[in-house]
């Protein structure tokens, strides 16, 4: 999530268990403190993929930050023995906010590996955008209330009762995407597809209109739908182009790539470029991860040391017209047409045309 979101939480959390102690500091401490993980975007990688596979690596293991708290926990009582509180209470707030960071980023869609240094595939429930108003909004009301008016037994109510809305956001956002994944798999398999392999994300800055990708032999279908449509989905298909993939498994990078994503990857022939885009990220035509990854030579691909490909992630038109498609299904997501800002020359067909 953004870092506002992880500053915010992690002083609600500190405030609800410290703040009758530590008054407006623990506010601060906690929005300090809920912050830190993501510390790790000031080391420099060498190309741009590294940069997007160790980021929520280390910093967010819930191992390092157990650890974290403990050694936090024994210095703080060291320092400051008779605090009025219990080593305990000090060490549940500083683990709860340190925590917290990592599990609220593995509900988005980027991937955080929680479990460094062993190696699943990085944690990405997918469930909130990485901007969410719904849910940071309060928060931060009730923390600027408490930097106002100090730790009084109201403002405590009220922080908790915002920690007890997130919690209670977050469920929701889990049973949006089962309802749009089962919409999705019963529309497709209406028209005789089977699903092999299915990835589900809130579109941009809400909870209530959900993005599916479906993956299909040698393609996969882009699907749109709200919790308001009484109608079947949106689709299109388009080609994941296995046939680029060879060349690119000399490339640790790609091979890492390829980890992170959980093999969510379509492959591009652009020019003399070979582009590999990330699919769980942005939306069809506004892909946010897409990276150079091979270039051709004479008749040969030659992996190369990964570079961003210059794409659009939309602008006011494109969101204005996903805020409209919240609750109207009519006139539905360009996405035929978006979907050719995806590779050159390659015109999707409507869904429809596909399957008659």
């Amino acid at each position: 999530m953004d870092s506002l979101t992880q500053a915010v939480l992690g002083a609600g959390i500190q405030g609800a268990l410290l703040g009758r102690f530590q008054g407006r500091r623990a506010l601060l401490y906690g929005a300090a403190l809920g912050t830190l993980p993501d510390l790790d975007v000031v080391i420099s990688y060498a190309d741009p993929v590294s940069a997007m596979t160790f980021h929520r690596g280390f910093s967010h293991s819930v191992f390092v930050l157990t650890g974290l708290a403990a050694l936090m926990t024994a210095g703080i009582r060291k320092r400051w023995p008779d605090t009025g509180y219990s080593a305990w209470r000090l060490f549940l707030a500083l683990w709860l906010v340190l925590i917290t960071h990592p599990l609220l980023d593995a509900f988005t869609s980027y991937g955080t590996q929680l479990f460094w240094p062993f190696h699943p595939i990085p944690a990405s429930w997918s469930s909130v955008f990485i901007i969410d108003p719904l849910f940071t909004v309060p928060l931060t009301v009730a923390v600027l209330a408490g930097l106002v008016w100090g730790a009084g037994s109201r403002v405590w109510r009220a922080q908790a009762w915002c920690l007890g809305w997130c919690v209670v956001y977050l469920a929701a956002s889990l049973a949006g995407k089962n309802m749009a994944e089962t919409r999705v798999q019963e529309a497709l398999a209406a028209r005789g597809v089977r699903a092999q392999t299915m990835f589900s994300a809130p579109m941009p800055f809400n909870t209530l209109l959900w993005r599916v990708v479906v993956r299909d032999g040698d393609g996969y279908y882009e699907a749109v739908t709200s919790w308001f449509d009484r109608k079947e989905p949106e689709l299109v298909r388009q080609p994941l182009h296995p046939e680029l993939v060879p060349p690119l498994l000399n490339s640790p990078q790609y091979i890492r790539l390829a980890w992170f994503t959980g093999g969510w990857l379509r492959h591009d022939a652009i020019g003399d470029e070979l582009v590999v885009t990330d699919l769980r990220m942005g939306m069809t035509g506004y892909y946010t991860f897409r990276f150079v990854m091979a270039r051709r030579q004479g008749d040969l691909w030659r992996p190369v040391l990964p570079e961003r490909w210059a794409s659009s992630r939309g602008g006011v038109d494109e969101l204005r017209q996903v805020g409209r498609r919240i609750v109207q299904a009519q006139p539905p997501l360009p996405l035929a047409e978006w979907s050719l800002r995806n590779g050159e020359g390659q015109v999707p067909a409507p869904v429809e045309t596909l399957l008659k």
